[in-house]
């Protein structure tokens, strides 16, 4: 009995404190001052460092520019998915990959098409022109799985169809399964968590809240097995229902469209990055689970406050002649750049007592790349400070918020 006494103090005295120490502190927020982008993922010259970039895309498969880079690991290699790419006609996708373990040292490799340029993925019998884009993917027991957004409407500015793919050559070519969702699951991001596979989406482009489902990893093939969050029951634990019709949102703040969501562990937290307009930059939500409760957002991209703006994001140069850049596009001198699609990259994540430094891609619209940030997040009795003053625009004028996603150049 005594022996038993004793290892019940010593759970309580050691255990549970260790455990409150990242259960219990409240939510995750931006270190203030820790962000900062760590190379140019893409294109061939880093305009911000007057440097090759390490990969120079354009040079060795034809990719000048892109954007997005979602990324997700298969067999020993962490994949991104790019989306409308310059260098050839149509604005095609792009898949690449590497094997690098060093965050500033990613050397991109993509598959070759016969003309000597990348190769495109292609889905039979889905159409992935402008704005049609991959969107998040995963690799189960060996296959990959990829969601292809599609069904782009330049009118409604709307991609109004998810399509779920799958590669069984490691992303060469693709064969569609099924459309995933028309509404709420168009855009998305894989987690697997407690033998689950989870499936974060956003629908209609920027105008949605986040939802959730699930369905176990070996099920994914069959679409009557994936079971959306339907609410919170009175005992606290998650309704599963079949109907995507009934999904609730995570949180209500409809200006989700590009998003990733990740599990980090040194904080036993789920974090969720999104672009926003208001408040503007790439904000995070984090939660203990992955339905929530979801915290409110903090800010952890500002392209003033954090150096994008006049570095490796484009200000226009009819703005203010004290700000002007030289990093622009050719011929976009008079274009803002802009900040969207935030992809974790949870190969690189770091961290431990209650803090982690989170790796994510992130699009700059001008020029049209994409850079790899790093940003560090602490629980908030670690002292980390989520608000800080943002600088204003003397005259009025302001860029676009989130990047504009326009092919009017």
């Amino acid at each position: 009995m005594r022996l038993l006494l004793a290892i019940a103090c010593l759970f309580v005295g050691f255990i549970l404190p260790a455990l409150a120490d990242t259960r219990g502190q409240g939510d995750l927020i931006y270190v203030a001052g820790s962000t900062k982008k760590v190379c140019q993922l893409t294109g061939d010259l880093d305009r911000e460092r007057g440097q090759p970039t390490r990969s120079e895309t354009g040079k060795r498969f034809g990719v000048t520019g892109t954007d997005l880079g979602s990324t997700f690991e298969h067999r020993g290699r962490l994949f991104f998915l790019f989306g409308d790419t310059g260098g050839r006609p149509g604005w095609r996708d792009a898949v690449a990959w590497t094997k690098s373990r060093d965050p500033a040292a990613i050397l991109l490799d993509f598959y070759r098409d016969p003309d000597g340029k990348w190769l495109p993925p292609t889905v039979p019998g889905v159409q992935l022109g402008a704005f049609e884009v991959p969107s998040g993917g995963v690799s189960v027991r060996g296959r990959m799985y990829v969601v292809f957004t599609t069904d782009w409407s330049p009118t409604t500015y709307v991609m109004g169809r998810s399509v779920l793919a799958a590669s069984d050559d490691d992303g060469k070519t693709w064969k569609a399964l099924y459309d995933l969702s028309l509404t709420r699951f168009i855009n998305v991001s894989f987690q697997m968590s407690d033998g689950w596979l989870y499936i974060f989406g956003s629908g209609r482009y920027r105008k949605s809240s986040a939802y959730v489902a699930r369905v176990r990893p070996g099920e994914i093939t069959d679409r009557s097995r994936i079971r959306y969050l339907g609410g919170i029951g009175p005992d606290g634990q998650p309704r599963w229902t079949t109907v995507e019709g009934e999904a609730t949102p995570l949180f209500h703040d409809d200006v989700v469209g590009e998003f990733s969501v990740t599990y980090c562990k040194p904080v036993r937290r789920y974090v969720l990055l999104y672009n926003s307009p208001n408040p503007r930059g790439i904000v995070l939500r984090s939660a203990t689970t992955p339905w929530g409760p979801w915290s409110p957002v903090s800010v952890v991209f500002d392209p003033w406050r954090d150096g994008g703006y006049g570095h490796f994001m484009h200000i226009p140069a009819n703005f203010k002649a004290d700000k002007s850049d030289s990093v622009e596009d050719p011929g976009r001198e008079n274009e803002w750049g802009g900040e969207y699609g935030p992809y974790l990259i949870s190969r690189f994540t770091t961290g431990r007592a209650g803090r982690c430094r989170i790796f994510y891609s992130m699009s700059t619209w001008n020029p049209y790349q994409v850079v790899v940030m790093q940003t560090d997040l602490a629980l908030e009795s670690t002292g980390a400070q989520s608000t800080i003053p943002f600088p204003t625009i003397a005259d009025g004028s302001a860029p676009p918020p989130g990047g504009v996603r326009s092919r009017q150049r």
